[in-house]
């Protein structure tokens, strides 16, 4: 038969059989090279692998050389006599390889890999592809630690990259000022290194907790100049500041007015003691470093977004007694933070803030936001880490950009049963373990202490009798990842396996202990074997030896919440983008926790949310006069799909929003939506809030935002929408609901110039879809070369639709109210009711003071 087969690493056409004996019946072919051998190989540095094994795999099959591959669970023993004789016989071998082509090494293996490195002519490359000992020739390639703030992902580096085209790395921002909201940063990190300036008069204040020392000025990219406080405080004089980090002030008057005691250690300035706010800075602007050392392990070099914008960082998120581990502030301090942000001139605010579990509408911040938009400053904001389940997602306003997280750098260690299954799982671990006996959590609980409590390994719960000198199963959930494998390595643990329990992300932490995280379906394989095994071990990997193909990315996080929004009436999309959020190495507070790294893991929608403000600081780098609308229309209009575990597109607007993040286009997105304050306000009065604008409410899904999404489509809706052209030219528009009807009118629009703004209408259709479930698709205006400007619709089809409650002036018996029911099916059928009787509660009180509205006394009944 005719086949093409590899010969050395030459493909050449061949007549060929199978390498194992021809079955019965048949004769094999003859090979005969139908072509000439010409060779790739150029003249380099080669690493050259022999067909032999090396000391970890040798079994003994070459006579008189015993078997060095360890058993048992051991380590492989380089100093044994067995050891040593067999490397000298794979020395012999290499050297009569070597001489074979007149070559010489310049570095030997034989322990992990039989072979040898050194620089070949191209010729004796290409003869020893063809020698019968060797298995491959390969490059030597310079190979650089992965890029682990996601810039090389993103197409920001290189000659073609982004960064380029805005005039180099230390560039890529320049006249642009960030704003971080968090909990302040470290100054000594290597990621905000910059030159000492010049203060103008100082400047103060005497307001409690917010002493402002020194004004730094700074022209920026729109002309304008912003003005940045270098607040004192502890720990952290007034000098502080430098030409990287313009501006640091702290917030803190509501918390401690409210009785908030400060955990130990933490202080009141701008100073981090957490690491979120140094991370979330480092991620937007730090600037380039080149060894990010976690726990010891060198990941290489690191960059924020933006490495040449300037920051200006607001800490009004603290560590407090009854939360030493995280950092929370008030909405009071937050809002004074927005506002002396907005007063000082950042163009971007990164605010990775927010509510657990959802939202509960437009909130303090969020209309703090909304005049910091006004004044033309871009905010991105934390989609919030409560998924994967529905209505969990935060910062539902539409001059918010809403991101969500996706997985993209990929950090694996695996484990190895006994039994010879290897799973892989999520681990910046740099210390392999071999062997050990292994134990459930659970069956090792201490005395006293509650299996389910050791099953999760909290703090006290496992016995050091039971643990000494074994890796330990450990369920995730209830106490911290890191505390976990603390726990692990106090009781004496070598090792942890951190077991998911329900699909959720797979996490990179410094642990106390090495560690790999593995996800639901491992986790209960493994559990299943170290339950049953009479004598179960593990050996951990620190790095991938499955042999499976990596994950493909960029995948959305099981924690990153999803949309729809319901308490804005799912009438808004959100989120709006995705970005990076998973295992993100940038820079912290060196701790015993992280054992002392100054760069370290994160993952959240807080580590999304700065990738995007960093990217709008680069388009506001090229467009200085954009508002905050058409930098977010750019984003999502170019953004790209994210996959699903199979590889597949996964098209879930109410996950992705728009997608993700590309900015390989985004500068040139061809056409924006744009929105302004006009258009917020009937939005605020449409949710019940009073502008005091005299704006006529406005629904969700007709602010000019590039997403269209339908709460309740009662048989026909129409939505209007509005587009600028950036370049001149007819674009054509095609659009998917998936079983619902979608036109779009027109079709085709022509723009003579840029500049133009047009409008057009989106008529949806329940159609055929499904009643009371969302389905949702794209549409995507084509424009001169090919260019799509793509939005995500998401609508619901519903039988009739109608207010949930009704709020109306009926201020006596016989007053009367209205209000609107669209129907979505024909005919109907409608019966009245009537009124639904009230509960009554029965009660007297007495004349006296009122208490606390909550609680009941003798003058005061609480219902």
């Amino acid at each position: 038969m005719g086949v093409t087969v590899a010969m050395g690493a030459t493909a050449v056409g061949l007549a060929a059989t199978s390498s194992e004996a021809a079955p019965a019946g048949t004769t094999p072919l003859r090979v005969t090279r139908t072509t000439p051998a010409a060779h790739p190989f150029k003249a380099g540095n080669y690493i050259v692998v022999l067909k032999d094994k090396p000391l970890t795999t040798y079994s003994g099959s070459v006579r008189g050389y015993t078997a060095t591959r360890p058993t048992g669970g051991k380590r492989v023993d380089v100093s044994s006599s067995a050891a040593k004789r067999y490397a000298g016989y794979l020395r012999q071998r290499q050297d009569g390889v070597l001489r074979s082509v007149g070559a010489s090494a310049r570095t030997r293996y034989s322990v992990a890999l039989n072979g040898f490195a050194g620089h070949l002519s191209g010729e004796q490359a290409a003869k020893l592809a063809e020698n019968s000992a060797v298995q491959a020739v390969l490059p030597d390639r310079i190979l650089k630690a992965s890029t682990v703030n996601t810039a090389n992902f993103l197409g920001l580096r290189g000659s073609k990259g982004l960064w380029a085209a805005l005039g180099g790395q230390a560039n890529a921002g320049k006249g642009v000022v960030i704003g971080v909201i968090d909990t302040g940063y470290r100054p000594e990190s290597a990621s905000f290194a910059g030159k000492p300036v010049t203060t103008l008069a100082p400047q103060a204040v005497g307001v409690p907790y917010r002493v402002l020392t020194d004004r730094i000025a700074m022209k920026k990219g729109d002309g304008s100049t912003f003005f940045g406080v270098c607040q004192a405080g502890d720990s952290f004089p007034a000098t502080t500041c430098n030409s990287k980090v313009i501006g640091a002030r702290y917030f803190a008057s509501n918390l401690i007015a409210g009785g908030t005691t400060l955990a130990p250690g933490e202080v009141l300035s701008p100073r981090d003691t957490e690491s979120h706010g140094t991370h979330t800075a480092s991620t937007a602007a730090g600037i380039g470093v080149n060894h990010a050392v976690v726990a010891g392990r060198d990941f290489g070099a690191t960059w924020g977004m933006a490495p040449g914008a300037k920051l200006s960082i607001y800490k009004a998120l603290w560590r407090t007694a009854d939360a030493p581990d995280t950092g929370s502030g008030t909405t009071g301090d937050l809002v004074s933070a927005i506002d002396a942000a907005v007063a000082d001139g950042v163009d971007v605010i990164n605010y990775s803030v927010g509510p657990n579990g959802g939202s509960n509408g437009i909130e303090a911040d969020d209309l703090a936001f909304l005049n910091a938009a006004a004044a033309g400053v871009f905010v991105s904001a934390s989609a919030g880490n409560s998924g994967p389940a529905g209505d969990t997602v935060s910062h539902l306003a539409p001059w918010e950009t809403t991101v969500a997280a996706a997985s993209t750098d990929l950090f694996y260690g695996t484990v190895q049963l006994g039994n010879g299954q290897k799973y892989r799982g999520s681990s910046i671990n740099g210390t392999a373990v071999p062997a050990h006996p292994a134990i459930l959590g659970s069956a090792a609980a201490a005395a006293g202490r509650t299996a389910a409590d050791a099953a999760l390994c909290i703090d006290g719960s496992l016995d050091p009798a039971k643990v000494t000198g074994k890796v330990v199963v450990c369920d995730r959930g209830v106490n911290d990842r890191v505390a976990k494998s603390a726990e692990v390595a106090r009781a004496g643990g070598v090792g942890m396996v951190l077991v998911n329990l329900t699909p959720n992300s797979l996490d990179t932490d410094i642990h106390a202990v090495p560690t790999v995280q593995v996800d639901n379906v491992a986790g209960a394989k493994i559990k299943a074997y170290v339950g049953t095994a009479t004598a179960p071990t593990i050996a951990i990997a620190v790095n991938d030896t499955t042999g499976l193909k990596p994950e493909p990315v960029p995948q959305i996080a099981g924690f990153s919440s999803r949309g729809p929004a319901e308490t804005v009436g799912a009438n808004l999309l959100k989120p709006d983008i995705a970005a990076p959020g998973v295992s993100v190495i940038a820079a912290v507070v060196p701790s015993a926790e992280n054992r002392n790294s100054a760069y370290g893991p994160e993952s959240g929608t807080s580590m999304s949310a700065p990738h995007i403000a960093g990217l709008a600081a680069l388009i506001l780098q090229k467009n200085p006069a954009w508002s905050p609308a058409r930098v977010k229309s750019a984003m999502m209009t170019t953004a790209i799909d994210t996959v699903s575990a199979s590889g597949r597109p996964a098209r879930i607007p109410f996950a992705q929003g728009a997608g993700f993040v590309n900015p390989r286009r985004f500068l040139n997105p061809g056409l924006v939506y744009d929105s302004g304050v006009s258009d917020y306000y009937g939005f605020l009065e449409a949710i019940g809030i009073d502008t005091g604008s005299g704006k006529a409410p406005t629904d969700g899904t007709e602010i000019n935002v590039p997403s269209i999404a339908i709460g309740g489509l009662a048989g026909v809706q129409t939505v209007t929408r509005r587009v600028t052209a950036l370049r001149a030219g007819t674009y054509t528009a095609t659009a998917t609901a998936g079983k619902a009807g979608v036109t779009v009118s027109p079709s085709k629009l022509v723009f003579t110039k840029a500049g133009q703004t047009k409008s057009f209408s989106v008529r949806f259709t329940t159609n055929k879809a499904a009643l009371s479930a969302f389905t949702t698709g794209f549409l995507t205006w084509t424009g001169p070369s090919k260019n799509t400007v793509r939005i995500p619709l998401a609508v619901r089809p519903v039988a009739v639709a109608a207010p949930a409650e009704l709020h109306a002036d009926i201020s006596t018996p016989s007053g009367s109210g209205t209000y609107s029911v669209k129907l979505g099916t024909s005919p109907l059928k409608l019966s009245v009711k009537g009124l639904v009787k009230g509960d009554v509660t029965s009660g007297s009180v007495t004349p006296g003071a009122l208490s606390a509205p909550t609680v009941s006394n003798a003058s005061n009944v609480v219902v």
